[in-house]
């Protein structure tokens, strides 16, 4: 979550981790259902808050 939050692409999240990019989509879809969020966007906001509210 941390390599899309920062802009990677599916493509770029495979070859930093090894998985098929089709796996990567996958993933991030399961992800974005689980966490109620839509977007690339939406996920990298609810990680900020999330890292924020950890460090508080």
């Amino acid at each position: 979550m941390r390599l899309v939050a920062g802009g990677a692409t599916d493509k770029q999240v495979a070859d930093r981790l090894h998985p098929p990019p089709h796996t990567v989509s996958t993933h991030l879809r399961h992800a974005f259902t689980k966490l109620g969020v839509g977007s690339r966007v939406e996920l990298t906001k609810l990680l900020l808050e999330h890292e924020a509210a950890c460090h508080k």
